[in-house]
């Protein structure tokens, strides 16, 4: 009897770029477009605005280290507030992109494949829906880094209520809620150790899910 032959996940690299490529996540319209998450303002507006509180609250000194910034219509909004803000994605053309569009003195632009590369020095990194599209293996690697940082913003998308946490996937342009998951670093297999934590903005959708916004002191 010969056992089913596992499926071989792409690199993630590959399966961005195929997200972009294919608008998987809409915007059939425009070059790259990151999705309802970076463009619905019932979503970005209360994120938005949390951030900037915390960010204020540091009289715009902190360096900001964005871990898969996507197609930046979130971070733009966020870099008044800081001293220095280095915006990070794995996909060579989108970040191509973003450096034409938006020009900042303390803002850069670089292509890493964060799971892999060295991140840059940073007093806060900031990750927004991005683990809830990789895998536990992906973000066990990135955990492992974040330790060099004072603090983590974390947003993910997870089922209202009670979930089974960190179902593992392999990296694709969907989330773990189709499964009723969703990604909690603190829970097993990540047990991801934190100073303290407070949530800084949760939106509830219509489908009985929320995208939850914490903040880690690291």
């Amino acid at each position: 009897m010969t056992s089913k032959k596992q499926k071989t996940p792409w690199p993630t690299k590959a399966v961005m770029e195929q997200i972009y490529e294919q608008h998987f996540w809409g915007g059939k319209d425009s070059d790259f477009f990151s999705g309802e998450g970076s463009h619905n303002p019932k979503i970005i507006k209360p994120y938005i605005d949390a951030v900037t509180s915390f960010l204020k609250s540091h009289d715009n000194q902190l360096s900001v280290c964005d871990l898969g910034c996507g197609d930046f219509n979130v971070g733009k909004a966020l870099v008044p507030y800081t001293k220095t803000y280095v915006a990070i994605d794995i996909v060579e053309g989108l970040i191509e992109r973003n450096k034409q569009l938006f020009k900042a003195d303390h803002l850069t632009f670089k292509c890493l494949d964060i799971a892999q590369d060295d991140l840059p020095k940073a007093d806060c990194v900031i990750l927004r829906q991005v683990f809830q599209h990789l895998s536990n293996q992906e973000i066990k690697q990135i955990l492992d880094k974040l330790s060099a940082y004072k603090y983590l913003i974390l947003t993910e998308h997870i089922p209202v209520g009670n979930f089974v946490p960190n179902i593992d996937i392999i990296a694709n342009s969907q989330n773990r809620l189709k499964y009723q998951s969703g990604v909690d670093v603190l829970a097993e297999p990540f047990n991801f150790k934190v100073k303290e934590f407070k949530i800084l903005s949760e939106v509830i959708l219509d489908d009985n899910s929320q995208i939850v916004t914490t903040l880690f002191t690291l």
